[in-house]
């Protein structure tokens, strides 16, 4: 059966500063985040790598990964613009950014039309995950809406530098997806973690499941992304210039109505990623540390 990566790689990344932190460069060979997960990904027997890029960031994205990576197996591009929307709507002329991470998954429609698993470029999501979606994909094909989400723990996915946004899950018994709700400002706090508003911290319990944005999806979702879609940008008032269309909360919605299912697959992975620009070192150093543990070798790609 085939399967592809779908790689989100067109968030403008205005926390990291200077450059385009999804490009960094992190591995001993000049590695940057994403070639790990491609990797990792064709190592669990994905068979294809889609990139979802803005169309100014072409030259420079297939020139650093995507020329390499079409030598290795077959690549594809979508292309996610604010002014990509359906018949009968336009683009504020005061947006800035798409529309989020909904909108630049349903740029895949016509692309993609096998089971996929949807990723951050700029997160290391560790191997087991990528074994664990794929197997899914494979078991229960031709189920459509039946989905699988990549589970982590919170406290494996904090930064040192900064207060991040997760989706803390609600997970029933059955080990199935009952509830996402995005919490912003998550910060370390000692051995634990807590939400940090104006100063004021609240802790949060830091062995509870989040997503990565690590979805195991069938081709059936995107017509819930198109419909869902106009729903959205009908319901925005004048004054949402910066509202965004999330792929959590699209799913969210479908598990309430009770169409589809997520099945929740934990991983003990260590998540890593250059949200801040202080973030790097520590990427750095933890890719040299992989590489001489032997999880992977020099050239990364043999």
């Amino acid at each position: 059966m085939k399967t592809s990566l779908v790689v989100m790689a067109a968030g403008i990344g205005s926390r990291f500063g200077k450059g385009i932190k999804q490009l960094e460069p992190v591995g001993p060979g000049g590695e940057i985040i994403m070639d790990y997960s491609i990797h990792d990904a064709l190592e669990a027997g994905f068979d294809r790598v889609v990139f979802i890029i803005r169309r100014d960031l072409e030259e420079d994205f297939r020139a650093i990964i995507g020329n390499r990576i079409e030598k290795i197996c077959p690549v594809a591009y979508a292309f996610q613009e604010k002014e990509n929307l359906p018949d009968g709507f336009t683009c504020p002329p005061d947006r800035k950014k798409p529309w989020g991470t909904g909108q630049a998954v349903l740029s895949c429609k016509g692309i993609v039309n096998e089971p996929f698993l949807v990723i951050n470029a700029d997160d290391y999501y560790g191997k087991e995950g990528f074994c664990l979606a794929h197997d899914f994909l494979v078991k229960n094909a031709g189920k459509g809406n039946a989905f699988c989400m990549a589970g982590f723990i919170l406290k494996n996915t904090l930064s040192d530098n900064g207060s991040v946004t997760r989706g803390i899950c609600r997970v029933s018994d059955s080990g199935l997806l009952e509830g996402v709700v995005e919490t912003g400002g998550l910060v370390k706090d000692g051995d634990g973690a807590a939400t940090e508003v104006n100063g004021v911290r609240t802790p949060v319990d830091a062995d509870s499941i989040v997503s990565m944005n690590m979805w195991a999806l069938t081709p059936e979702f995107f017509d819930e992304l198109e419909r869902g879609f106009k729903t959205f940008l009908a319901g925005l008032k004048p004054e949402d210039l910066k509202a965004e269309y999330l792929l959590p909360a699209v799913i969210d919605g479908m598990i309430q109505k009770g169409t589809a299912t997520v099945e929740v697959l934990t991983t003990r992975d260590r998540w890593f990623g250059v949200t801040y620009h202080e973030d790097k070192d520590a990427v750095v150093e933890s890719f040299r540390a992989l590489h001489e543990a032997g999880v992977y070798t020099e050239p990364l790609y043999r």
